[in-house]
């Protein structure tokens, strides 16, 4: 079956997903491809919704499978937003992207999630016998875009 999206999916070359999948460790089938592929193209971070919406082909069940073995061989990364939703973003190792280890800024308007990666997040110290899994720092607001369209549509409104 033809994905919507099959041009972004040529755009991001499957043949070096593929490398990636094997180099990784995992088995290149097809829906890890293009997931991959596809959070690859797109550069941030999106949600189980928003990658089913794009993909709606593949069921929910596969798609949160893919993503859990994608995130748990490194090349993906979760980050979660306020309202408890888990965004991915896909790691290539030869390109700037969605590294981790940086925050992230959501708008609360849109709902859209970019990268900060100039950033970095603090170092956090913690007992010796502690293991940690994870961190995250999540900045959070109203995007330049939806500022600017709130302005348009509130042209007498004074500013103080």
């Amino acid at each position: 079956m033809a994905n919507e999206y099959s041009c972004d999916v040529k755009n991001c070359k499957l043949d070096r997903t593929q490398k990636l999948l094997k180099e990784a460790g995992i088995r290149p089938t097809s829906v890890r491809r293009d997931v991959f592929a596809y959070l690859l193209h797109r550069g941030l971070p999106l949600s189980h919704q928003e990658i089913i919406n794009r993909m709606g082909h593949y069921d929910r069940v596969t798609l949160y499978r893919t993503l859990n073995t994608l995130t748990g061989a490194g090349l993906v990364h979760a980050v979660q937003g306020l309202e408890g939703v888990w965004r991915f973003c896909a790691h290539d190792p030869e390109h700037r992207g969605c590294p981790g280890n940086h925050p992230h800024f959501l708008c609360l308007s849109c709902g859209r999630m970019i990268c900060l990666p100039d950033q970095k997040l603090p170092y956090v110290e913690v007992p010796a016998d502690i293991e940690v899994k994870g961190k995250q720092l999540l900045v959070y607001g109203r995007c330049a875009s939806c500022v600017r369209s709130s302005r348009s549509q509130s042209p007498n409104e004074t500013r103080i």
